[in-house]
């Protein structure tokens, strides 16, 4: 067998996995599914493309180790040379928000006012420092969880004595100036390798919850501050975003620059037309419903990039 025909995909929650293995399949590769929740590191790896699926969110399905040893894979991955698919450096920007604020100003991106603070106390004093509503959401996110809209420090407060506030998963929390939307919706840029392959526009009416995987459209109803609407078509639509728009350019560069290969990256438009860029994410997934309408197929093209880009780049 051809080393270079052989995708290892590190993961945690096979729910995310059809799709993509489907479209490997149908771009002629063998694959081999690696949960990244327990084993052992130990021999030098085994030949092929390791394409890195974790996921910030990990801890909510009960894999709490899984973003510490997924770290630890990974720099054992490329201490012995192997090609990675968003390695570490891409993984630890989706790891923490205020490191995907500091690269989205790095690289000339209008982003919001963001801190990190640990501690009540400490988040107090920061969320005493913001001007008008802010949102709280954990440092180390996924799927829009632990967020929550504030239009004052006192509320936040409140809301911390009834002893009901979420500090995530390593008590890292973020405070970031909320953007009101002109319009009811976010954009999400889907970028492959140095092309945006689509963008399209999520819904907010029902909350932060944007995951855009099928997976997520089919597992639970009513919506829940913890679960995807069930209604993908009504929550998810294409956006009229141009791949030639200055922003998509900026986007591309900031992949290219921090190693980052799959990124759906997304802003908010407010009334006077600033966009807003708020969040990275690494281990992207594509609603299947909204890529028939448009005729794009997300995996389908991440399939073909390793196949035409990261393959000859192996030859």
């Amino acid at each position: 067998m051809n080393e270079n025909n052989l995708v290892h995909i590190l993961f945690e929650n096979p729910d995310w996995l059809p799709p993509l293995l489907s479209a490997l399949e149908a771009e002629g590769f063998e694959h081999r599914s690696i949960a990244v929740c327990e084993g052992i590191i130990a021999e030098p790896p085994a030949p092929g493309i390791y394409l890195n699926r974790m996921s910030p969110s990990s801890h909510t399905r009960g894999n709490r180790h899984s973003v510490d040893l997924t770290r630890e894979m990974l720099a054992w991955l490329e201490r012995h040379g192997a090609r990675v698919i968003n390695g570490s450096r891409a993984f630890e920007l989706e790891m923490s928000k205020l490191r995907q604020s500091m690269a989205l100003k790095k690289y000339g991106i209008l982003t919001p006012r963001t801190g990190l603070a640990v501690g009540a106390e400490h988040l107090v004093a920061l969320a005493k420092s913001f001007e008008g509503p802010f949102i709280t959401k954990h440092n180390r996110g996924g799927k829009g969880l632990g967020i929550v809209l504030f239009s004052s420090s006192e509320e936040l407060c409140d809301h911390l004595a009834a002893g009901t506030f979420d500090f995530g998963p390593n008590g890292q929390v973020i405070i970031q100036q909320y953007i009101q939307a002109a319009r009811p919706h976010i954009t999400r840029v889907e970028i492959v390798g140095s092309k945006m392959i689509l963008a399209m526009q999520s819904s907010t009416t029902d909350g932060f919850e944007l995951c855009p995987s099928d997976a997520c459209q089919i597992k639970q109803a009513p919506a829940t501050p913890d679960n995807c609407p069930i209604d993908g078509g009504a929550k998810f639509s294409p956006s009229p975003l141009s791949p030639d728009d200055p922003l998509v350019a900026r986007y591309i560069a900031m992949c290219a620059g921090e190693g980052i290969e799959l990124a759906g990256i997304e802003f908010v438009e407010d009334a006077q037309g600033n966009r807003y860029t708020y969040d990275i994410n690494g281990t992207t997934n594509y609603n299947q419903v909204l890529g028939r309408e448009i005729g794009v197929d997300g995996m389908r093209e991440l399939a073909r990039y390793l196949r035409n880009v990261v393959v000859p780049q192996l030859a």
